[in-house]
């Protein structure tokens, strides 16, 4: 069997279904074999860097690793983003690079650079194959790095000659493998603190969301009533609309849940990732904390749990909530005194009609129009903290958002991966006009593989949240503002549909006419982002301090 033949066989047996990316010369032998794969489909992609989000993404839904190609040089530096993006998000990732010949070359050093060295700080696993023979157990290798806790991205490179190989067919499966549960001494423990807290409180965070432990933790919170916050990646695990909801950790400091955690005297923190803002300081003589993790937590000058619960996550609080008592000593009127305050504040400009939209008033249109299944891919700028906030979600990953990296670029690719995974769903890319047009010509790629996805594009002509820091720390505006292009012409030219709202109670028709129709479209949103400061800096700080 030829080696590149081998390859896309193991990458079958791993149950691949979606190679995204752009051959070039050096993976025409891969090319070709792919080519007579019958459960492989190649995703051609316009950039790189949009292959690789859009296989980061896959990895993030499904649990396995999305894998994406590219040629050597250009084409793989242009991987570097996408796998800091799955690196620091948790996303089981795999990349494949082409090389020039490494038995012989006439070509000099043209287009190469030390692919594999480049890799090795923003991957869990790099290697060049050097032998056909050891496809296999590289291709294992790589997919069982990259979907292991904690998951990420991984690279093979597979040079030109190699791939012309001949060798023997034989390809690894997946081993059986049960995660490590956590030790009883550790759950006891864990279980005494709680009971004997008075305002405990719950905390989910990304790692919470990459495992399917919504089902225990909703049992945890309803048999017990502790109360519960998220952070940014932990949206969704458990329904948002629930009355024991306090809100998300959106913000540094300041914001209602601050509040909250500081009153808090036992703080469950399920899933903590150090990638992301803290939600909470930890200092000597505070509150104690309950890592609850599959992995032990990183020690640092504001987060050292008391007590480590460490192992599968939704068997870890499987166990706790088996032995946990409802306590008649548990104060929760605090917690709800919060809410309440919280709850009126999220909901202040909800109707109002001002046009350019302001974010509240465009986060819950948004909100009323995506079904509780629906997906939001939310590009990074200043509109995503008033997601996070404002915007509750009913299931996990339903709000896909970048609190890692916080790239720039990734929220039509990511959304367009959605669409691909789960195609009956509702799924909708928001993005600011400075990161939509960093990958704007994907929209081809949309149109071509007839995705059905919805594309908001919030116009301020400028980046809005550097824009916003700057004013915040007293600069003079300077050097954040630009042009646009005319959005509606922009994505008609790709055969997508195109939309502009002229007045903000055109937004909810115009985005249920939208979902409802099948195919590709795009509607540009003027935004008003002038009240960033006074309410994210001022008003909630002022509010959130009287309660």
């Amino acid at each position: 069997m030829k080696a590149a033949d081998l390859f896309v066989k193991a990458l079958e047996q791993e149950g691949v279904e979606y190679l995204f990316g752009i051959p070039g010369e050096e993976n025409l032998d891969l090319l070709d074999s792919l080519s007579r794969s019958e459960s492989i489909r190649l995703i051609l992609t316009r950039h790189e860097q949009a292959a690789g989000f859009m296989a980061a993404t896959y990895g993030r839904l499904t649990g396995k690793a999305g894998v994406c190609l590219a040629t050597l040089g250009p084409g793989a530096t242009n991987f570097v983003t996408a796998a800091a993006y799955a690196q620091l998000g948790g996303m089981p990732m795999l990349m494949i690079t082409g090389q020039k010949p490494i038995k012989s070359s006439k070509q000099g050093h043209f287009q190469i650079v030390d692919v594999v060295d480049m890799m090795r700080p923003l991957t869990k696993y790099t290697q060049q194959i050097v032998s056909g023979e050891n496809i296999p157990s590289r291709v294992r290798e790589a997919f069982r790095r990259a979907e292991e806790e904690r998951p990420g991205a991984t690279h093979l490179e597979l040079p030109e000659d190699i791939a012309t190989e001949e060798c023997s067919d034989g390809v690894f499966t997946a081993s059986l493998v049960r995660r490590p549960t956590a030790e009883e001494k550790s759950i006891r423990r864990a279980v005494e603190l709680i009971e004997s807290a008075r305002h405990p409180l719950l905390v989910i965070g990304a790692g919470a969301n990459r495992k399917l432990t919504c089902r225990m933790l909703r049992q945890l919170v309803d048999e017990t009533g502790i109360p519960f916050i998220t952070t940014q990646m932990g949206k969704g695990v458990v329904d948002e609309y629930d009355e024991r909801f306090l809100g998300n950790a959106a913000l540094s400091d300041h914001d209602f849940i601050h509040r909250a955690i500081e009153h808090a005297d036992v703080i469950i923190n399920v899933g903590h990732d150090v990638v992301e803002k803290p939600p909470f300081f930890m200092r000597p003589g505070g509150h104690q904390v309950i890592h609850v993790n599959f992995s032990s937590a990183e020690v640092d000058p504001v987060y050292f749990p008391q007590v480590e619960v460490v192992g599968d996550i939704a068997n870890g609080i499987w166990q706790i909530k088996e032995q946990l008592s409802k306590q008649a000593s548990w104060d929760f009127s605090y917690f709800q005194t919060v809410r309440a305050a919280a709850e009126a504040h999220v909901g202040q400009g909800s109707d109002d009609d001002r046009f350019p939209m302001i974010p509240q008033r465009l986060v819950a249109d948004v909100r009323a129009i995506m079904p509780p299944d629906g997906i939001i891919a939310l590009d990074n700028g200043i509109y995503k903290i008033w997601f996070a906030r404002n915007y509750k979600a009913h299931q996990p990953n339903t709000v896909l958002l970048d609190n890692a990296l916080a790239t720039m670029g990734a929220g039509l690719p990511s959304a367009m991966a959605a669409g691909l995974v789960f195609p009956k769903r509702k799924v909708m890319a928001i993005c600011g006009d400075g990161g939509f047009m960093m990958n704007s010509q994907e929209l081809e790629t949309a149109v071509r593989l007839n995705l059905h996805v919805v594309v908001l594009v919030l116009r301020d002509d400028a980046y809005g949240m550097i824009k916003w820091k700057q004013a915040h720390m007293g600069f003079d505006s300077f050097g954040l503002d630009y042009g646009n292009p005319d959005f509606v012409k922009y994505a008609e030219s790709y055969g997508a549909r195109g939309y502009r709202i002229a007045a903000t109670d055109d937004l909810a028709p115009t985005m249920r006419e939208c979902t409802e129709t099948p195919g590709v479209h795009l509607i540009e949103v003027p935004v008003d982002y002038s009240d960033n400061d006074r309410i994210l800096n001022h008003e909630i700080k002022e509010l959130s301090a009287r309660v």
